[in-house]
């Protein structure tokens, strides 16, 4: 027997986006399956959520740059008889430096995180989705995905795979009536900044880095309104039309005369 209840699955759910999606979701009737490896944080994010909304919020505590992630928390999902009618991968992680000197274990987790486990996410509860002709999908990219840049040589790439992996994934399911959008923020004032270095404040003052609460709006209002991709803010739009278009050799000299990264 299903559940009754109406749930929405959020990863990295325990902070920043993904905290103010659940909220989103949660305003609107979602109870929220939140998962993350920060328990202490998916607590708090119970208490205040079922407080505010006439809600559950179910907590799952899981490493999703794990390889088997997906599979148990779809095998969970199915014991506890969990319909999810709307998927949102959100879970991420920025790492800074040259790909052949990234960490092996942080190379292959950043994969896991932003390649394997949303496309097996989709994969899983997707065939739930279509066998009920009903659910909806939210996939968060990056406006990093146009940028093949030295320094983000692995979060640009794979943010990359989720945008155009969200295209194809959207058309492949429309027949079944269900929808698929991916969210390009730009910078974002979350805990993926150091905020001692950024000066998250004058950015945010600036528009160059937009709050949390209001991406995460800007993405559920997108998925709801069967939006394909939706972009947040009108620098982050302009960016993603001429970023792409900057010569490689230029890029290349920026990077060998300025100091990006540590040695």
């Amino acid at each position: 027997m299903e559940n009754a209840q109406k749930y929405a699955l959020v990863t990295g759910a325990s902070s920043g986006i993904g905290w103010h999606i659940s909220e989103e979701l949660a305003k609107q009737g979602y109870s929220v399956i939140a998962v993350s490896n920060q328990p202490e944080k998916l607590a708090d994010l119970k208490i205040k959520m079922e407080h505010a909304y006439n809600i559950i919020i179910i907590t799952f505590n899981i490493d999703l740059a794990q390889e088997y992630s997906a599979q148990q928390i779809f095998d969970y999902c199915e014991k506890h008889n969990f319909f999810v009618e709307v998927l949102v991968n959100n879970a991420g992680t920025l790492v800074f430096g040259e790909a052949v000197k990234v960490d092996y274990y942080h190379t292959k987790s950043i994969l896991n995180l932003h390649v394997t486990t949303p496309a097996l996410l989709c994969r899983l509860f997707g065939e739930q989705m279509i066998r009920r002709r009903n659910g909806f999908i939210l996939n968060v990219s990056s406006i990093s995905a146009v940028m093949p840049y030295p320094g983000i040589s692995l979060y640009g790439p794979t943010k990359a795979f989720l945008r155009y992996f969200t295209r194809a994934l959207r058309t492949e399911l429309k027949r079944y009536d269900i929808k698929v959008t991916c969210l390009i923020p730009g910078a974002t004032a979350t805990g993926l900044y150091d905020h001692s270095k950024f000066n998250t404040p004058l950015k945010r003052m600036l528009g160059v880095m937009k709050k949390p609460e209001t991406v995460a709006k800007a993405g559920v209002n997108a998925l709801f309104n069967n939006r394909a991709e939706y972009i947040p803010g009108v620098l982050n739009k302009l960016i993603i039309l001429l970023f792409p278009i900057v010569p490689s050799f230029i890029i290349g000299i920026i990077y060998k005369r300025t100091k990006l990264l540590p040695e």
